[in-house]
């Protein structure tokens, strides 16, 4: 289930996210119009995009082609490492386990998300992979900027679909 409910772990926001998430939306809505599950993701680094990324698992036949591991990909080919600290990465929906182990391989400094997912949230709603003090990084994590909008579009998406 799509949830916009603010995670409990969050936070907060800077000024400029709003902005961000909004570029993210926008992939989301790309992604939806090539028949993608509608997730968008953008990564930020000293205030300016390094890469972005929508879901492309079935246009690629990859099952790992999340938006999130097709922007950090992105972002490290564009930065030329397989890093990236000091980056910002804003989703339009919770990383799943996958895409949350992606975030902490690449070091990513903050992540922040619009609707959470109480079936693969690895944010915290489900796995907190994230959050976990186990791992060698733990990113800063704030989710539910723009929740709203972003669990609206991904269920109009699913009830298309029905």
């Amino acid at each position: 289930m799509i949830s916009a409910e603010l995670q409990p772990a969050s936070t907060g926001f800077d000024p400029q996210d709003e902005g961000w998430m909004r570029r993210a939306l926008a992939l989301a809505e790309q992604a939806r119009e090539a028949g993608e599950v509608p997730v968008g993701a953008v990564v930020v680094q000293d205030g300016r995009e390094i890469a972005a990324g929508w879901n492309r698992p079935i246009d690629s036949s990859d099952p790992t082609a999340h938006a999130e591991i097709v922007a950090l990909r992105a972002a490290c080919r564009a930065l030329g490492n397989y890093r990236l600290p000091g980056s910002t990465l804003y989703v339009t929906l919770e990383p799943c386990p996958m895409c949350a182990g992606a975030i902490v391989q690449a070091r990513v400094a903050r992540v922040v998300y619009g609707a959470s997912d109480d079936r693969w949230g690895a944010a915290g709603s489900v796995f907190d992979v994230l959050g976990s003090t186990v791992l060698n990084h733990r990113p800063v994590c704030a989710g539910g900027l723009l929740a709203e909008p972003s669990a609206v579009l991904l269920r109009a998406f699913f009830n298309a679909r029905r």
